[in-house]
């Protein structure tokens, strides 16, 4: 799939990994939408849940990511 094809999902709630071109730690990316920072709302965005400590950081895609073609879905 492409990233245009999984970002609909992203944003109504799945999973998404890319299986060829990520082969490091990590294991997928999910949107975080609904948050507050010291009372204040935040727009949504994307965070991406890898193997090391800490496990979770802010994803922003690179074109390599946006064209790629081997993205799936995973929950």
């Amino acid at each position: 799939m492409t990233f245009e094809e999984v970002l609909p999902a992203l944003k109504a709630g799945r999973k998404a990994v890319r299986t060829v071109g990520w082969g490091g730690s990590e294991e997928y990316i999910f949107v975080v939408k609904d948050n507050t920072l010291n009372g204040e709302k935040i727009n949504p965005y994307l965070m991406i849940k890898t193997k090391e400590e800490p496990s979770l950081s802010q994803f922003m895609p690179t074109s390599c990511d946006v064209l790629a073609t081997d993205w799936e879905l995973v929950d």
